[in-house]
């Protein structure tokens, strides 16, 4: 492929290069795209070998497939961050490992958490262990390169993004969640109506007439709309996933996050009226799996993150990697292996001026109109350089918009507590999580999981 020097020419800077859920579709996209593959992917992770392993495989898959993508690595992001114009934050530093731990301390006081990195103890104290490190590298960019985009894809996505419009708010940031990768989301639910028969039936023709809305925080969102031509679909959807109930594995996944999805979306819907969107992480936002109930359910309480499991994922991943670096599986196939991620999809788009639109967690703005302006939500927005524009959602229902503010509430009160080092506010965000039933319990969670993972957190929570 030939240079094309009037071709965009982005500089796009991963932090946490060695997040395979994201460092290897990031690869396939700056290469795909012709509006980024004449630009530079500056990859940083503070483990050598996993950075050399990534360098070196972007390097062979630009060359495989004849783009001139420059391609940097850095252990020190500040040596790569000049002249950026996106930064994506996705590391998590033994995150597996963490979870485990913030799993099975909450389990051992009644509180069962199957991802434990966004709501619960797990969330917050996954916020303790990530957030000081963001707030870091938000300072760096506002030396280095002020103009760049600075997109957190590290979770709890909504207490980091709140930190970062509150706490640096000269940058200009957004925060994302691959769980509605659009046009994917959409398909989805218009196969699920019967509009479609399957992905390859949806086109912009369809896109235009389905009328569907979904808001919420992030991994707590709701189907609010759904119509076709006019015609209300939400019935035809929830009957699809009562069907399929007992079926779904959630994309793969066959672990704790995966099981009775489709039943538990189906119950909420019973009683709400509204399909949940992210059930896979909503089941654990609500207190009704928890195992507390006096009488036996059809859907058992939740099962716990599986730390074991986890870490044979990752290693299968990284032997992934190592086959494609010695060449066990030809470098020709990575790109039929992989395919688009939710960042690099929108960095394409706003390079390229493409006009799409993207679910995307950021200020509300008057898009759910019942809710605060400053609520941060994940919204279907129109995303470009000069910003987002949330768009128009309407009013969030009775009792689902209850159990959002408490939620909102929780994750506020972490990014303060974080931010100020309070420990007053940091029990308050325990207190006020939706998953805390006894003040005594939750104050020894805290104890625990600080005495736990000292060697993470930092070291200013244990002094006085």
């Amino acid at each position: 492929m030939v240079n094309d020097s009037k071709a965009p020419q982005p500089k796009v800077v991963v932090l946490g290069a060695g997040s395979l859920f994201f460092g290897r579709q990031s690869i396939w996209q700056m290469v795909h795209s012709p509006y980024l593959n004449n630009g530079t992917l500056a990859l940083v992770d503070t483990d050598e070998e996993r950075l050399s392993k990534m360098v070196a495989l972007a390097r062979m898959v630009a060359r495989e497939n004849g783009v001139p993508l420059r391609v940097e690595g850095s252990t020190n992001r500040r040596e790569v961050l000049k002249d950026a114009d996106f930064v994506v934050l996705s590391f998590a530093e033994d995150t597996v490992k963490y979870r485990g731990i913030d799993c099975q301390v909450s389990l051992k006081y009644g509180i069962r958490m199957c991802s434990g990195d966004t709501i619960g103890p797990g969330g917050i104290f996954r916020a303790m262990r990530e957030l000081p490190v963001i707030m870091e590298c938000a300072k760096d960019v506002e030396e280095l390169c002020p103009d760049a985009w600075v997109i957190n894809y590290i979770n709890p996505s909504t207490v980091h993004g709140i930190a970062l419009s509150r706490y640096a708010p000269k940058l200009k940031t957004f925060a994302l969640c691959d769980s509605h990768h659009m046009p994917h989301k959409k398909a989805y639910y218009a196969i699920r109506a019967g509009i479609i028969g399957d992905r390859s039936e949806f086109t912009e023709e369809i896109d235009r007439r389905f009328d569907f809305r979904v808001a919420g925080v992030n991994h707590f969102t709701w189907l609010l709309k759904a119509e076709y031509d006019g015609k209300d679909v939400m019935a035809p959807i929830a009957e699809s996933l009562r069907k399929s109930a007992g079926t779904e594995n959630n994309g793969g996944d066959t672990g704790a996050k995966a099981i009775y999805n489709d039943a538990i979306t189906y119950e909420l819907y019973d009683v709400f009226g509204y399909i949940p969107t992210c059930t896979a992480h909503t089941k654990e936002y609500v207190r009704f799996w928890q195992g507390h109930g006096t009488t036996k359910d059809a859907i058992p309480p939740l099962s716990i993150w599986e730390t074991e499991d986890r870490y044979k994922r990752h290693e299968e991943m990284w032997r992934q990697v190592d086959d494609f670096l010695s060449g066990n599986l030809p470098i020709a196939d990575y790109m039929k292996t992989f395919g688009p991620d939710h960042a690099t999809d929108i960095i394409e788009n706003m390079v390229g001026n493409l006009g799409k639109r993207f679910f995307i967690n950021t200020l509300n703005r008057g898009a759910v109109t019942n809710m605060n302006d400053d609520s941060f939500l994940e919204l279907l927005s129109e995303v470009s350089m000069d910003g987002i524009k949330p768009l128009h959602v309407g009013e969030m229902p009775r009792g689902i918009r209850g159990m959002q503010e408490l939620v909102l509430d929780t994750h506020e009160l972490t990014a303060e507590a974080v931010a100020e080092r309070s420990f007053a506010k940091l029990r308050r965000a325990m207190m006020t999580d939706p998953l805390v039933n006894y003040i005594h319990d939750a104050d020894l969670i805290i104890k625990e999981l600080l005495e736990q993972e000292k060697e993470i957190i930092p070291s200013y929570w244990y002094e006085g």
